[in-house]
């Protein structure tokens, strides 16, 4: 699961909250669990359901369709551009120090060879045409090549590489080494659309929600029932997580920088107003 769970554990009380999240592989809503809040975790499919339950049961890590792509993607880059190879590319993600990763990104590893590769594999037409559903094809960045590289660069300069998770699952495709399964047996699965859950839910029910990039591919119609539904779902005060693959507006990433995934443009965080009539709403910049 591509989104760093520590910008949920940083805006999120210390324990306690009640959290509704996107299942999806599972990694976020066991994070929250194994901080001591009571997780919900919702998802609208059930083989992904299923694949969530068994690894919060301590079950193996499955390639899905995008990991096939880039374990594609990756073999080419280390059968083709000497960086990318195994023991030089795992020399590289056992780094500590983030402005030597930056200087070792800068000078070996993404030229020209990496941007020909990255172009040729992210073109409209190519492998990420294949793997996104057409909804979502127009949220992708233009460029997205170039866009990703410097994702990857961002993150690279600014977080250890040896302490990175996602770092090593993008790069190598391999768990950094001492990651343990993941095991949190009480949290709640729920099989149903994610406005459906927030809409059936009790008034007030959450102190918080993490929704992944939900509205990244639906359209405006959708947009307005979540934002009614986390309204009547999560209570006054209340913290809302929202991730998007597009890029930054003027207003910036928000923490999309904090998030050590690389892959978003955008992370937003944002307070549920407090006043009887809910506009207060207020942004929690990092």
């Amino acid at each position: 699961m591509y989104e760093d769970y520590g910008v949920e554990l940083r805006v999120l009380p210390g324990s306690g909250a009640r959290v509704l999240c996107i299942a999806s592989a599972g990694d976020t809503a066991a994070a929250l669990w194994q901080a001591g809040h009571d997780v919900t975790a919702v998802d609208v499919n059930p083989v992904q359901l299923a694949y969530a339950r068994d690894r919060l049961a301590g079950g193996a890590i499955t390639e899905g369709s995008a990991e096939i792509l880039m374990r594609l993607g990756r073999g080419t880059a280390g059968a083709l551009l000497p960086a990318w190879r195994g023991p030089e590319l795992r020399a590289f993600l056992a780094l500590d120090d983030p402005a030597e990763q930056d200087r070792h990104w800068s000078t070996a590893m993404d030229g020209r060879g990496l941007a020909r590769l990255t172009r040729l594999a992210l073109r409209p037409c190519g492998a990420l045409a294949v793997a996104l559903r057409p909804s979502f094809a127009h949220v992708v960045p233009a460029r997205f090549d170039e866009v990703l590289r410097r994702r990857l660069g961002r993150t690279v300069a600014g977080y250890a590489n040896v302490r990175n998770p996602w770092m090593w699952r993008l790069l190598a495709g391999a768990e950094l080494p001492g990651t343990q399964r993941l095991f949190a047996p009480d949290v709640r699965l729920v099989h149903a659309d994610v406005v459906d859950a927030l809409e059936q839910a009790p008034r007030g029910a959450y102190d918080g929600v993490t929704l992944s990039n939900v509205l990244d591919g639906p359209g405006p119609a959708f947009a307005a029932r979540l934002r009614t539904a986390v309204r009547r779902a999560v209570r006054p005060g209340g913290i809302v997580v929202l991730r998007s693959f597009r890029e930054p507006t003027a207003s910036g990433p928000g923490w999309a920088a904090q998030d050590r995934s690389a892959l978003w443009g955008v992370v937003r965080v944002v307070r549920l107003g407090a006043d009887p009539a809910g506009t207060q709403d207020r942004r929690i910049d990092p």
